[in-house]
């Protein structure tokens, strides 16, 4: 399904994407949830923010 809009229609969108979501079946949602937070997890890493905190010492 493709949603095509000549003006950005906020209300349109969402209407569109919980129709989309409500399509699936909950094991295609859990798979849909996994790929995104692996996606999520890709993104944090390639720009470093999912590196372990330091302990800087002082002196």
């Amino acid at each position: 399904m493709i949603l095509l809009l000549e003006k950005d229609n906020e209300k349109k969108e969402m209407d569109f994407e919980l129709e989309y979501l409500l399509s699936l079946t909950v094991k295609e949602r859990f798979l849909l949830m996994q790929k995104k937070s692996r996606e999520m997890r890709d993104l944090l890493e390639q720009n470093g923010h999912r590196k372990a905190a330091e302990i800087l010492k002082r002196k």
